[in-house]
């Protein structure tokens, strides 16, 4: 019997644990950053990191988060508008929310991209790689979901 209640203590401990959040606690003045790559055209993918994105911002708080996604590669194509329109709904929400979306001007020169063609409010950089790396170098942890 003892065997069993204190089984019975792990199981419910176990279930109701929450995450402990690392210190400093995220605040509005000390928000946790996270940048987020978008490198292909995967529809399943691009669903899957802007809800992690999502999920990100309702643990922490909108004022509580810096959230950065970066798209690259074939992945640039979640940011032109009229490719996928569901995809496109979902960016323009978490924009709303002050997620920062940002292409890569060389994938837009390499795959011939007219910038006209971007999502209101993303934001070009020359390079996407350089914008992940000077991200993490200014404290943005990388997450690749």
């Amino acid at each position: 019997m003892k065997h069993i209640i204190i089984l019975m203590f792990l199981i419910f401990n176990f279930i109701n644990a929450d995450t402990q959040l690392a210190e400093p606690k995220p605040a509005i003045d000390n928000p946790r950053k996270f940048v987020f790559p978008i490198t292909n055209w995967d529809r399943n993918n691009v669903n899957h990191i802007l809800s992690s994105a999502n999920n990100v911002i309702k643990f922490y708080g909108i004022d509580k988060t810096e959230v950065v996604i970066v798209a690259y590669s074939e992945g640039i194509n979640s940011l032109v508008s009229n490719r996928d329109k569901r995809i496109q709904k979902r960016v323009e929400a978490l924009m709303t929310y002050g997620v920062e979306f940002i292409a890569c001007g060389n994938t837009i020169k390499t795959l011939k991209i007219n910038k006209k063609y971007l999502l209101n409010g993303v934001e070009v950089v020359t390079a996407g790689i350089v914008e992940l790396i000077e991200r993490q170098l200014r404290g943005y942890i990388y997450i690749r979901p």
